[in-house]
């Protein structure tokens, strides 16, 4: 378990599945790679998928909950945790943004990952358009390196050092 100020991360388990999938809607995902899962099943095959990543440590995905009242409020990943340049990735649910929650869960698992794993520095892949993931990059002394179009819009590569 990770602790911040105000928010607890905890690794994904199956008890987690119900309230991360009924917050993953279209437009929470517009600056995302991916689209919504089909349904509870497709979904499920997804988070399947996180356990056996969590386990061997080589993918690390965080439900990210309110520390007074366990409200389920995102997921923040450290993924590709043993490559030299890991990468960070956020979503926040749609009626939490604004609170900074984001910040403050990506700086938490940086902190926690440049504590506990060897890699040169992180990447944060964003979309050009989310201003706040961009933010998010630049509070951490992160520097664009790259730009990429992807399907759904144009992405930003943040590099941002280990803390």
């Amino acid at each position: 378990m990770i602790s911040s100020t105000r928010l607890c991360l905890k690794p994904f388990t199956s008890d987690d599945a119900d309230e991360c999938y009924a917050c993953i809607t279209p437009t929470l995902t517009k600056y995302m790679y991916w689209d919504p899962p089909q349904d509870r099943n497709a979904f499920e095959n997804i988070w399947q998928t996180w356990l056996i990543t969590i386990q061997d440590e080589s993918d690390w995905v965080f439900v990210i909950r309110d520390q007074l009242n366990d409200e389920f409020l995102g997921l923040v990943g450290f993924h590709q945790a043993k490559q030299p340049r890991p990468e960070l990735g956020i979503w926040i649910r749609e009626d939490r943004h604004g609170f900074a929650y984001g910040k403050e869960a990506v700086t938490a698992i940086a902190d926690w990952a440049s504590r506990h794993f060897n890699f040169e520095a992180f990447i944060y892949p964003v979309a050009i358009e989310n201003y706040a993931s961009c933010r998010i990059a630049e509070s951490l002394n992160g520097t664009p390196i790259y730009c990429s179009q992807q399907p759904k819009y144009k992405s930003v590569t943040y590099l941002i050092p280990k803390i």
